[in-house]
């Protein structure tokens, strides 16, 4: 199975904002820079989508509710939505906060057939976490990730066994994996249209056309064929956040605050994911759309926000900039590991209750009352040197 929610990141909001369901609503910056990081299916009537340009998207839909992004309730609603995915099967494979593939095959005989497996699914993601979900059933991975993305809002597409071949040849070349632009054009120079003309072509010449590796590939995919399994819980290999600043920004200040924000917000996805990390890294990208990238190694893994800053701050005054235009910024932490593995020396002078307690007590807050209701003093509206006075 492929499950794909609805909309996720504009659905989650919504549940805070029940007053805006059924009306186009957009979540992404607010600034002339912000990108869309996702639309309701109003919006998306309108013509706007994920990734798009915020200024593009106000146009199209002038009278959209734009909404903030909460990161920390995404990532708290996806925990809960794969814990019902791992009620059901051992065997889950996210892809990010909100798809994932489920291997059923060991549950039929308790759980029941596979559409009613993915009834249950759907019934149950929405019963508990307030969201919908698009669920695609198939023998392979390919064709079950199709079947979602063509079911969608709140649909349920099975696509037997013995069936792959028909759903598969009347569908668009380009709704194979892997066929980007580029490859698009060169089947259509092949007259190419369809999966069916794909898989009707000879091997040789798919191959003599696309390379070996992509010629292979699609002449497998086109008649069904993809042996890829389910690999239960892929470990992430990084957490983290960044922001393009509304306008250029050459005040060290500005950007040390950003830099603030982002490491508590990349601190609070560790601790809603249970994880620590070691390796802090600072990516700063510049007016002319230079970009680089700092890293430094802690001694000791951590999901402390003062920790990761502290060490973030150092990465940025080691560069030694002389009122640089900054364009973006980022913060990251690599090398992770669960929480509960990680090894911690205690210091002979640190207090019972330091920074990491204050953490945990922001989480506990932000759970409650919402996110930014525990913050920095430095982060509060109209700081000294924020140009625009957001809070935070």
């Amino acid at each position: 199975m492929h499950v794909d929610m609805d909309a996720f990141y504009a659905s989650v909001s919504l549940l805070d904002h029940p007053e805006l369901v059924g009306q186009p609503v957009v979540v992404g910056g607010a600034g002339t820079r912000g990108v869309v990081l996702s639309a309701t299916y109003e919006a998306r009537a309108l013509g706007v989508h994920s990734a798009m340009p915020m200024g593009r998207a106000r146009r199209l839909a002038p009278h959209a509710v734009v909404l903030p992004p909460q990161h920390r309730r995404y990532a708290e609603v996806s925990a809960g939505v794969m814990e019902v995915f791992r009620s059901v099967t051992p065997l889950v494979e996210p892809l990010s906060l909100d798809e994932a593939f489920l291997d059923v095959s060991g549950a039929l005989r308790r759980l029941g057939s596979p559409r009613e497996i993915a009834q249950q699914v759907r019934r149950r993601v929405e019963d508990e976490q307030g969201v919908t979900c698009s669920v695609g059933v198939a023998s392979t991975k390919h064709v079950a990730k199709l079947a979602s993305s063509r079911c969608k809002p709140d649909g349920l597409l099975v696509v037997p066994a013995d069936r792959v071949v028909d759903y598969l040849h009347p569908l668009p070349a380009s709704a194979l994996w892997g066929v980007g632009e580029r490859t698009a054009e060169q089947l259509e120079r092949l007259g190419l249209r369809t999966v069916g003309d794909i898989a009707h072509t000879p091997r040789a010449t798919l191959v003599r056309a696309l390379g070996e590796a992509s010629g292979a590939h699609l002449a497998a995919l086109a008649w069904g064929r993809d042996p890829r399994p389910v690999v239960p819980s892929a470990p992430e290999k990084s957490v983290g956040a960044e922001e393009t600043f509304s306008s250029d920004v050459d005040d060290e200040a500005v950007v040390l605050r950003e830099v603030l924000r982002l490491s508590e917000l990349t601190t609070a996805r560790l601790r809603a994911a249970g994880t620590v990390g070691r390796t802090v890294v600072l990516k700063v990208r510049f007016a002319d759309f230079t970009t680089i990238t700092r890293s430094r190694t802690l001694d000791e893994r951590t999901d402390v926000s003062r920790e990761v800053y502290a060490a973030a701050r150092r990465l940025w005054e080691g560069l030694r900039l002389d009122r640089a235009r900054i364009r973006l910024v980022g913060v990251r932490v690599e090398g992770l590991a669960p929480a509960g593995t990680a090894h911690r020396q205690m210091r002979l002078d640190e207090p019972d209750r330091g920074w990491r307690e204050a953490d945990r007590a922001a989480d506990r807050a932000a759970a409650r009352f919402g996110g930014g209701s525990v913050t920095s003093a430095s982060l509060l509206r109209g700081g000294r040197g924020d140009p625009g006075g957001r809070p935070r």
